[in-house]
């Protein structure tokens, strides 16, 4: 993995400036090449073709054209072998394959390629530049186009280091507030966009093209159930061996769930001596230790039913106090999501052993791992049967979820209510939830059922502005490479073709995905309840250590560019409710607190 930057004017100095401020995302080398009409530069962190010949900025053999990229191409070896009767390699980089597939498909190439990557090629032939985003959005790509200036890079901080004027995208303001993440094209600072998975965007003679190359559809291909289990098995396991290219120590990120229990298992096929890692947190037995730390405890045990090195790692509230800053301000655009700080502490640790680390992000969205999916599908249920139709009228729960399917339940089920937001907003900042509805109609409509809506809605979404941004952020902030074998292309594919019911319905979630892994994982996690990863963020607010940093933060004076934005004394208010335990408040608590340490890290302006 690698951070990448660039201009379309000329100047080495500031490339170098972009460069700098990504200085973790590529300790190992760094790179500038820069020419009339282009600036780019390049962070390395070395993970395939570990030679100084693999270094970037690269061009290719003729000098036609000179590449940034940041990722990893699974497939590059087939597509190498298919391209040299063409092209003299000089290296045994992805990188050159990539370069070599541009000078014979040109931007065709991207949808040839299996794997996580953003890059950016310059074209001296038409003085042109190709930018380009995995299929999924694994890789992040910002940038800022007024119309003659174009600006790019892997973080927002490198484009910042321009003269930009940091100012709050109030748009983009009130989607975080509702949804707890800014997503696509969007991001908290005007005039900064984020380029959509599945997409290229082609510069050239100060026209600038946007282009979706790839979007995930329902196919609806008929399946028997046996087959598909084996279909899924296979291909999973096909998906976790390929991504284990690397010329570093490779581990995993062991949850204690289904999903990297399914890699660790094809890890352990394939080769020996496998190191995983997990987190959880020391917590005093009245604040509910053993439930925040059952899944901690579980990949303890399937490491030892597989022979892992195990290395586990406990977390403190002191801990979350000292990071709680430094985490936020490395996501980047805010993510409201307390798991952040477990996610740095995470791969912080996991850095000491291994470069790479394998996860199982994205089974989740893929599969119908959420308890959200399966309401979805007894809403449908209680609409269409009578019966369940006149239980309906006697369960409160039932009663909620007599939504619409598509852009009703999806708000139902992730928006922040707006009773709640008027609380503590100044009004006159204040949109209506209309407006951020409007984004999601794009996402909404097509799928097969009301869930499947919903899965899609996440896969196009939730997914890669929030879970896998989140990810990219929390590792590469430690130089560490996350990868995502179930969000393989031909995992993907796969699971878009399988029937809803096969993933999920009202009594199961993830059923074909623990069929298929039935047999190769220990039995005590298919007794467990879905749980997923969450972190004790409600008890962080209570301990004194992080109560006072919070205290500090959700006030007026805390940042003078956002002290217009809240209520401050309905926010205190609210905090007092919680810290009391007479309301639950920390889903809006921590948006804010997110918010405020984000705002004034960047020097964010109304």
């Amino acid at each position: 993995m690698c951070g990448i930057s660039g201009f379309n004017w000329q100047d080495k100095d500031l490339a170098i400036k972009m460069s700098s401020s990504i200085f973790h995302r590529g300790p190992d080398a760094s790179g500038v090449f820069t020419d009339i009409g282009i600036s780019l530069s390049h962070r390395r962190l070395s993970v395939i073709d570990l030679s100084t010949s693999a270094n970037q900025p690269m061009q290719d053999v003729d000098r036609d054209l000179i590449i940034v990229y940041n990722g990893e191409i699974y497939n590059f070896a087939e597509i190498k072998n298919e391209l040299k009767s063409d092209y003299e390699f000089k290296t045994k980089s992805d990188t050159e394959v990539i370069l070599a597939g541009y000078k014979k498909w040109g931007k065709d190439v991207v949808s040839r390629l299996n794997g996580i990557f953003a890059l950016a090629i310059w074209d001296r032939r038409n003085q042109s530049l190709f930018c380009a985003r995995d299929h999924m959005g694994v890789k992040p790509f910002y940038y800022s186009w007024d119309n003659s200036k174009f600006i790019f890079a892997s973080e927002l901080k490198a484009i910042l280091e321009h003269d930009i004027k940091r100012k709050l995208n109030l748009k983009a303001f009130n989607e975080y507030l509702r949804i707890l993440y800014v997503p696509e094209p969007d991001t908290m600072i005007e005039g900064i966009n984020k380029l959509p998975p599945g997409s290229y965007l082609y510069l050239k003679d100060k026209n600038l093209e946007i282009k979706k190359y790839w979007s995930p559809k329902n196919v609806g291909k008929a399946w028997l159930y046996d087959e598909a289990k084996q279909a899924v098995h296979d291909t999973v396991s096909s998906a976790v061996v390929r991504q284990l290219v690397a010329d570093v120590p490779v581990g995993i990120y062991l949850s204690g769930g289904i999903d990297s229990s399914a890699v660790l298992s094809a890890v352990s096929k394939a080769k020996k001596n496998v190191k995983t890692f997990s987190i959880g947190f020391d917590l005093d037995e009245d604040e509910e230790k053993d439930k925040f730390n059952r899944d901690f405890d579980l990949a303890g045990e399937t490491a030892k039913y597989f022979g892992a090195e195990h290395h586990p790692l406990l977390i403190t509230a002191s801990d979350v106090a000292h990071t709680l800053e430094e985490t936020i301000s490395s996501i980047d655009d805010p993510i409201s999501n307390p798991t952040a700080i477990p996610m740095i502490h995470l791969s912080h640790f996991a850095k000491r052993k291994v470069s790479v680390v394998l996860s199982g992000n994205g089974g989740d969205e893929l599969f119908g791992g959420y308890d959200r999916y399966r309401l979805s599908v007894i809403s449908d249920l209680s609409q269409k049967l009578p019966g369940i139709g006149l239980v309906s009228k006697f369960s409160d729960k039932i009663k909620k979820l007599q939504t619409h399917q598509g852009l009703d339940r999806l708000v139902l089920f992730e928006f922040e209510k707006d009773k709640n937001l008027k609380k503590i907003i100044n009004t006159k900042y204040f949109s209506g939830v209309d407006e951020v509805k409007n984004h999601f109609r794009k996402y909404t409509g097509a799928a097969l059922d009301g869930t499947d809506d919903l899965m899609l809605a996440d896969i196009s979404s939730w997914l890669p502005d929030q879970a896998l941004t989140l990810g990219d952020k929390m590792s590469m902030r430690n130089s560490l490479e996350e990868r995502v074998p179930l969000l393989d292309r031909e995992v993907v594919d796969l699971a878009l073709s399988l029937p809803r019911d096969y993933k999920v319905d009202a009594f199961n979630m993830k059923k074909v995905l623990k069929d298929a892994f039935r047999k190769d994982l220990p039995e005590i996690l298919f007794r467990e309840p879905k749980r997923g990863w969450f972190s004790p963020g409600a008890k962080w607010l209570r301990r004194k250590e992080i109560l006072d940093l919070v205290k500090n933060v959700l006030r007026k004076d805390y940042h003078e560019g956002t002290n217009d934005l809240f209520d401050w004394g309905a926010v205190e208010k609210m905090l007092g409710d919680h810290v009391e335990k007479k309301q639950y408040n920390l889903t809006i608590l921590w948006a804010i607190l997110t918010f405020q340490i984000w705002a004034r890290a960047y020097k964010i302006k109304l």
